[in-house]
């Protein structure tokens, strides 16, 4: 039985649910990441798609050159790449008005119900500001359209990007001293990204992927302090701009050695996939983009059964991963998905407090034991 360190586990996540990384400026998030990884693995790394590499050698000793790093010059093998995604969803400035108010939109699929109004971060070149995102004032009438039509009472029409703004408080003048312009990133702001204890259960923003982000460190951490070796070289990879196309992970794909792509993501709990918040991890065998390895999804049931863990087999829609992007674009022969079973996906999160801790053991069972085969 693997050890565990909730305390570790729960300080890791949090740090990780406070620091801001939005679709391709993962710099913060790769920063703790690299902290972490580093000690744990055999060799570490920043590929040109800025995703983090932990490269973990099955003989215990990395190459004397770099040929680990490349499928180019690796030669044949039968490694496999882990993936959890650094970024968030997030949004973009479009446009500056002239009263220093600022038109956004998303990055990933994110809407402002699902996040709410209240403050954001705006991520200028030069300084980060703090401001509102805000529909206006409910007290309205026809006079104001955009508002008007947003009231399920009146034009029950749902709230989206055209509609709300950024309050900043500032001038043009001053957004432009600060480094905002079109394109600068805009996200979540700190205060409404604390990590809540419900029971035995946590709930959060951003557990997509901070939590699986944070299961494969524990995972690293767990191979390192036990001694143990994967069966075949093995790639912790943690990824950028999963949000908008799974780019970091197609490009990891490519780039690695190893034929397996294993993504770590949260999974959906509906009655529609039969999956509950309750249950044990979630494996999927289906999403929108690819049919996974049969294999590969029997194997992580049997490992999470072998645990006593109660896995969810899933065919889910509406969801794509690192893993299905790259098996759909012929990057990677063979993927497999595993998930934290989790309540309101790209909303309010709510998963168990044992769930990470869950998939970083499948994970290093999935590694350590040889494949059966069966």
């Amino acid at each position: 039985m693997a050890h565990r360190d909730d305390g570790f586990t729960e300080d890791l996540l949090r740090e990780l649910l406070l620091t801001y990384g939005p679709c391709g400026q993962e710099d913060e998030v790769r920063a703790v990441c690299a902290r972490e990884l580093e000690p744990v693995v055999d060799d570490m790394w920043t590929d040109d798609a800025g995703n983090l590499v932990g490269y973990v050698a099955a003989s215990g000793q990395s190459p004397p050159d770099d040929s680990h790093r490349s499928a180019a010059t690796a030669g044949p093998s039968g490694a496999a790449r882990v993936m959890a995604h650094m970024d968030e969803l997030s949004m973009l400035v479009k446009r500056i008005e002239p009263d220093g108010s600022l038109h956004l939109t998303q990055l990933g699929t994110m809407y402002p119900g699902n996040f709410g109004l209240g403050p954001v971060a705006v991520l200028g070149d030069r300084e980060t500001l703090t401001a509102v995102l805000t529909l206006g004032s409910e007290h309205t009438t026809k006079e104001s359209p955009r508002i008007w039509e947003t009231k399920p009472d009146q034009g029950d029409r749902s709230l989206d990007w055209h509609h709300v703004y950024v309050f900043t408080g500032r001038t043009r003048e001053e957004l432009s001293a600060a480094g905002v312009h079109a394109g600068t990133r805009v996200c979540v702001e700190r205060s409404k990204r604390a990590l809540v204890e419900i029971g035995d259960f946590v709930g959060c923003y951003f557990l997509d992927d901070r939590a699986a982000v944070t299961a494969l460190l524990c995972a690293a951490r767990l191979l390192r302090e036990g001694g143990q070796r994967p069966a075949e070289d093995v790639y912790l990879v943690f990824t950028t701009n999963e949000e908008i196309g799974g780019v970091g992970g197609s490009y990891a794909s490519a780039a690695l050695p190893g034929t397996l792509t294993l993504a770590l993501e949260v999974g959906p709990t509906e009655q529609e996939y039969s999956t509950s918040v309750t249950g044990g991890p979630i494996v999927a065998y289906k999403d929108a983009m690819c049919v996974y390895d049969r294999d590969v999804a029997d194997r992580l049931m049997r490992i999470a059964t072998d645990r006593g863990l109660e896995p969810q087999a899933a065919v889910l829609g509406a969801f794509m991963s690192d893993a299905s992007h790259s098996k759909a674009n012929g990057l990677a022969p063979r993927a497999g998905l595993l998930c934290l079973p989790t309540l309101s996906t790209h909303g309010y999160e709510v998963m168990s407090r044992d769930a990470i801790d869950a998939m970083a053991a499948i994970i290093v069972d999935f590694v350590v034991r040889p494949d059966d085969g069966k």
